[in-house]
């Protein structure tokens, strides 16, 4: 996917998440419209092509639609030489506006990994697609320091 494309999915997804997903009176647990199915499925897209671009192998995306009450979540694991990253997307509840949680792993099974980082919808609409990239690219450098010490 181009670097436009997936800054037009950025700004997309902070526009979905901006929107109550929990919402049940659209279409069955699926928000306004099917607004849930539509942050999942670009969601996990985004995220696909992200992990390509940071040039992580062994890349997993996986979507939880959870049920009525949530946002559901998109999430991917990959990892890098010497260390990995875990990024997930969603919506959280008591009017928290991180939607973006990331964090270093070290291997593909490890699902507590290094200290939780956070962007805001408000990241996800004004930072360009670039900048994201050099933000997630500096964690490759940060696990082969946390490993050194």
């Amino acid at each position: 996917m181009s670097h436009k494309s997936q800054e037009k999915n950025m700004r997309k997804l902070a526009e979905l998440l901006g929107q109550d997903l929990s919402y049940i009176w659209g279409e069955r647990e699926s928000g306004p419209n099917g607004a849930k199915k539509q942050f999942l499925r670009t969601g996990t897209a985004f995220l696909r092509a992200l992990g390509k671009d940071l040039g992580l192998r062994g890349i997993e995306t996986r979507s939880n639609p959870g049920g009525i009450a949530v946002s559901g979540e998109s999430t991917l694991m990959g990892m890098w030489q010497t260390n990995g990253l875990y990024v997930r997307l969603s919506q959280l509840c008591c009017g928290e506006d991180n939607v973006l949680l990331y964090r270093t792993i070290r291997h593909s099974g490890d699902y507590t990994g290094g200290r939780n980082l956070y962007l805001t919808r408000r990241d996800l609409a004004e930072m360009s697609y670039p900048d994201l990239l050099f933000l997630l690219a500096g964690l490759r450098e940060e696990g082969a320091h946390e490993r050194a010490a």
